[in-house]
C-alpha cells in the first residue's frame, strides 16, 4: 500500500518509461524509453504529481520493482513517479503473450488463419483467467494511487478489463481508456466466446471515456457493443467515445535527424545503394504480421518484372526489425521475409546492383537516415491502428517523398488525399502504385510531402495526451 496515495493524474500501461537490465553482479542499469506515451506524459509536467503504473517485463524490471518498492528511483525515470508491478512471471506470460498478443492483437488486426484458428479450449480459458489476474493487479494499484476524483488514463488492449475493475473499486474516479489498435468489426469480434466478448466490452465500458485513433475504430467498438450487449451503456454511468489521431513528434524528429550519427548512416546507406542517381523505396517496420512486409516484397518483385526499365535504377531499403520472437509464428514470418529478399536479389541482382537491401537489426538513427533519403515510402499494412512511419517519413524527407499507403492503415483517414492509396492484398495494384510513385514529377512530390507533413504533425504526442486528459476531466 502506498503511504500517501493522492495523485490527481494516473497513467497505466503495460510498458513503462524505463526498463532495467540485471548484471551478473546484481547491479541494475536503467534505460529510459521513448515513444508517444513518454513524450505525451511530459505535457503535464512534474508539478502535477502524476504517477505512471506499469508492469515489470523481464528479470531486470522485476528486480528493480522488488528493490524500489512502490516508486522507482527518480534518477532512472527522469523525475517521473513510476510504480512498476512485479506480476508473477507465469501470469504475465499467459496474459501478455497468451491473450494480449496471441488473441486480442490477432482479433483486432483480423490475422487469424480461420480454418485453423482460433481454438477456444480449456487452455485458452486458463490464459483468460491469467489476463483477468493481470488486469486486477493494475486495478488494485490504480485504486491505491489515485486521489479522490482523480483522472486515470489506461492505455491499450493489454488492459481492456481495467476500467470496469477500477470502477468497482473506486467509483469516484474519472476513468479513460485509449486503444492503439484497430477495433474488429462485429462479425470478426464475435469469433470470441460469447461470455468473453461480453466481459471485454463491459470492461471497456467501465470507463467514462474511450479514445480511439480513428472514427472507424470507434464506430467498430460501438457496433460490437450493439450486437453483443444490445447497447453501449452501463447501469450507473455513460461512456463517451472520442477520436484522437496520434501524430508524429515533428520537433523531436527534425532535431534528432540532424545529429551526426544520422549523417553517418546516410553516407553508409548511399554507399550500399551504389549511386546517387538510383531511386530509393523505403519501408521501416517491425516484422509484425499485420505490417504486410511479404506482400510488399512481392509487389516490388512484380515492379521489376513489369517495368524492366527500373532494374539497376531503384533499390528497396527494407528495414524489418524482429518483433515478438518468442512466438513461433513471428519467427517464421521473419524467416520468410529474409528468404524472399534473397530470392529477389538472386533473380535480379547484378555485380553492381542489389535490388533489396534488407536490415534486421534495429537502428533508430539508420531509420531516420532512410526517411531522409527516401524517394518513395511503402506503408502497406493489412490493418493498422495508425502507423506512425507513414507520418514520420514526410516530416523528414529531404527532397520530398511519394507515399504508397494502405487504405487499411489508420493514418489513411488523414493522409489519403496526398498519398497513393492501395488495397494491401493487391500485389499488382501495389506494384503499379510503386511505379507511379517513382515517376511522380518532383514538384508534385514536394507539394504532396508538405501537405502530408502538416497533417502528420497536427496532433503530436503531447497534444494527443493533453486532449485525452482534458476530455476526461471535462466529462460530467
Amino acid at each position: 500500500m502506498v503511504a500517501e496515495p493522492g495523485a490527481q493524474v494516473v497513467l497505466a500501461s503495460n510498458r513503462g518509461p524505463v526498463s532495467y537490465a540485471l548484471g551478473g553482479d546484481g547491479a541494475l542499469s536503467a534505460r529510459r524509453g521513448g515513444g508517444g506515451l513518454v513524450s505525451g506524459l511530459s505535457a503535464i509536467g512534474p508539478e502535477a504529481g502524476a504517477v505512471w503504473v506499469c508492469a515489470a517485463l523481464g528479470d531486470g524490471d522485476r528486480a528493480a520493482a522488488r528493490r524500489y518498492g512502490t516508486r522507482l528511483a527518480a534518477a532512472d525515470t527522469g523525475g517521473q513517479a513510476v510504480r512498476m508491478l512485479d506480476i508473477d512471471p507465469e501470469v504475465f506470460e499467459a496474459a501478455y503473450n497468451g491473450i494480449a498478443n496471441s488473441t486480442l492483437w490477432f482479433l483486432h488486426h483480423m490475422l487469424y488463419d480461420i480454418p485453423r484458428e482460433p481454438v477456444f479450449d480449456a487452455a485458452f480459458r486458463e490464459r483468460w483467467a491469467a489476463y483477468g489476474t493481470y488486469n486486477a493487479a493494475f486495478a488494485d494499484a490504480l485504486a491505491q494511487e489515485a486521489a479522490p476524483g482523480a483522472a486515470v488514463i489506461v492505455q491499450d488492449y493489454h488492459l481492456a478489463l481495467v476500467p470496469g475493475m477500477l470502477r468497482e473499486r473506486r467509483p469516484d474516479l474519472r476513468i479513460g481508456h485509449f486503444s492503439h489498435t484497430p477495433w474488429a468489426p462485429p462479425e470478426y469480434f464475435r469469433l470470441l466466446p460469447d461470455d468473453i466478448a461480453g466481459q471485454l466490452l463491459r470492461g471497456m465500458l467501465g470507463a467514462d471515456r474511450l479514445g480511439f485513433l480513428t472514427a472507424r475504430w470507434a464506430q467498430g467498438f460501438a457496433r460490437c457493443c450493439q450486437e453483443v450487449l444490445g447497447a453501449m451503456e452501463s447501469k450507473d454511468h455513460s461512456t463517451a467515445l472520442a477520436v484522437h489521431p496520434l501524430g508524429a513528434d515533428g520537433d523531436f524528429l527534425r532535431e534528432r535527424a540532424r545529429r551526426p550519427d544520422v549523417g553517418e548512416r546516410m553516407a553508409a546507406l548511399r554507399t550500399e545503394i551504389g549511386g546517387a542517381e538510383r531511386k530509393v523505396i523505403v519501408r521501416v517496420d517491425r516484422t509484425e504480421l499485420s505490417k504486410n512486409i511479404v506482400r510488399g516484397l512481392h509487389a516490388y518483385r512484380r515492379l521489376l518484372e513489369l517495368r524492366p526499365e527500373w532494374r539497376g535504377r531503384v533499390v528497396h531499403l527494407a528495414f524489418a526489425y524482429p518483433s515478438r520472437q518468442d512466438l513461433a509464428v513471428y519467427r517464421d514470418y521473419t524467416a520468410e521475409v529474409s528468404r524472399l529478399a534473397q530470392e529477389i536479389n538472386s533473380a535480379y541482382g547484378t555485380p553492381d546492383w542489389q535490388p533489396v537491401l534488407l536490415h534486421l537489426e534495429d537502428d533508430f538513427a539508420r531509420s531516420l537516415a532512410a526517411y531522409r533519403i527516401a524517394d518513395v515510402a511503402l506503408v502497406n499494412p493489412v490493418r493498422d491502428g495508425m502507423n506512425l512511419v507513414a507520418k514520420e517519413v514526410p516530416v523528414l524527407s529531404d527532397e520530398g517523398c511519394a507515399l504508397v499507403l494502405s487504405r487499411e492503415a489508420g493514418a489513411a483517414a488523414e493522409l489519403s488525399e496526398d498519398a497513393l492509396m492501395v488495397n494491401p492484398y493487391d500485389v499488382e495494384a501495389t506494384a503499379r502504385a510503386l511505379h507511379e510513385a517513382l515517376t511522380m514529377p518532383p514538384g508534385e512530390r514536394a507539394e504532396r510531402t508538405k501537405r502530408l507533413a502538416a497533417a502528420a504533425t497536427a496532433l503530436p504526442p503531447q497534444a494527443w495526451f493533453t486532449a485525452q486528459l482534458e476530455g476526461l476531466t471535462g466529462a460530467q
